[in-house]
């Protein structure tokens, strides 16, 4: 189970990469384990010194009881550890960084992990720039395939 922000790496430069866990319901993890979720319009931001994530859409379960429905666009907490909270405000605080929720997975021990990056926003030729360069790593691999 892998959910991803496909839209970030074209939208920012990943300059550093955390793994922060993020507290849910129970009818949460059920809905996340089928894949019912969605980060394209996620962000996160600071509030009393704790980091949240807002309009992260996580999808009602369905066989839940009426007293575990959720509401799908509520902000949730991410837990991180004190240094790397202060490191991430400390960088935020500067000047074009922000925090992009890029990645969900499930860890090795059966927990749900959020992956958040510390993005530099990309102008325009940047974007353009990226483009390009994957469209030429794409034609080459595309002439390797015919050399075979």
């Amino acid at each position: 189970m892998e959910i991803k922000n496909r839209k970030a790496q074209h939208e920012y430069f990943f300059r550093q990469s955390f793994e922060a866990g993020i507290v849910l319901d129970g009818a949460e993890v059920k809905s996340i384990r089928e894949g019912n979720a969605n980060l394209n319009d996620a962000y996160c931001y600071f509030r009393d010194g704790e980091l949240y994530i807002r309009n992260f859409h996580i999808a009602p379960f369905k066989q839940a009881a009426g007293w575990s429905v959720h509401d799908p666009l509520r902000e949730r907490k991410l837990l991180l550890k004190k240094n790397e909270l202060k490191k991430l405000r400390h960088r935020v605080d500067e000047k074009g960084m922000t925090i992009v929720p890029y990645r969900m997975y499930l860890s090795e021990r059966g927990l749900i992990k959020m992956e958040i990056v510390l993005g530099e926003g990309k102008k325009a030729y940047d974007k353009r720039e990226t483009i390009r360069a994957k469209d030429n790593r794409r034609e080459m691999e595309r002439m390797d395939k015919g050399k075979l």
